[in-house]
């Protein structure tokens, strides 16, 4: 059996991992909070841009943890493809959720479809993820672990769409986003407890890309798509601010802007 090692380049991989985690959902909770106070192709926009944030946090959560994840006796390849299927999924799955409330009128019962949905696809992110793996020998996993991981995908991806529904203020979506943050992490990490790798020693070359060759500029570049996005949703007014730029000058200020104009005799 090898030796896992989910920390090969100490705290810095886990605490960025977290870090994008907390960011998607923050910039995804804001995006969907402003999709429901809109209507029509604004709210389509608002909602995809939730899900591709939503999405992609967790998607770079995932692949910037799995920078630290290295095996004793082996190196560790990635399969492109299956790797990009993830990442598609992830974006996929958390859009059916994502929509599934903005549009539903029912919300407990889009909360409960929503939910389930979203964090049965995080689950198949994951998993998806480390299908990806390539490796000298048998990767294994605990079916109990597996099973817990899932259910943390499901609560946590619940929990964001409650908060999605039911928080407004700037500073709730702070709190709500660093509680999601810690639930993904925490799902991530109990599905690599759930993982055994048995080793088989070989000099042949391992097919896929390293993680520097491809998981390393992905993340980076997805990252930066995050603050990117971060700073436009930030600049940009939200529903209240436009209705306020848009209203009607009161008809007393309007009467006293008009010019005077003389009066006949």
């Amino acid at each position: 059996m090898g030796h896992l090692d989910h920390a090969t380049f100490g705290w810095l991989p886990p605490a960025l991992s977290y870090a994008m985690a907390s960011i998607g959902a923050a910039l995804g909770l804001r995006c969907t909070v402003r999709a429901l106070g809109t209507s029509g192709r604004s709210r389509r926009n608002w909602l995809l841009t939730a899900a591709s944030a939503i999405g992609t946090g967790i998607w770079t959560m995932h692949f910037v943890a799995m920078l630290g994840f290295g095996v004793t006796g082996t190196d560790i390849r990635y399969d492109v493809p299956l790797t990009l299927l993830s990442l598609l999924v992830a974006m996929l799955v958390v859009g059916a959720g994502v929509f599934t409330v903005g549009y539903s009128r029912d919300r407990s019962r889009a909360l409960l479809i929503g939910g389930l949905t979203t964090g049965l696809g995080v689950a198949s992110m994951h998993y998806l993820g480390m299908a990806a793996l390539r490796l000298h020998g048998t990767v294994t996993f605990d079916p109990l672990l597996v099973t817990v991981s899932v259910v943390i995908a499901v609560v946590a991806a619940t929990a964001a769409l409650w908060a999605a529904l039911n928080i407004k203020s700037p500073g709730a979506v702070a709190m709500a986003s660093l509680v999601m943050g810690a639930a993904v992490s925490s799902m991530h990490y109990t599905g690599m407890l759930a993982v055994g790798v048995e080793v088989t020693p070989s000099g042949a070359a391992l097919p896929g890309a390293t993680v520097m060759q491809f998981i390393f500029p992905l993340a980076v570049g997805l990252g930066s798509y995050l603050f990117l996005t971060s700073a436009f949703v930030a600049l940009s007014p939200a529903a209240r601010e436009h209705r306020l730029g848009a209203a009607p000058v009161p008809f007393d200020d309007a009467r006293a802007e008009r010019p005077a104009t003389a009066q006949a005799p």
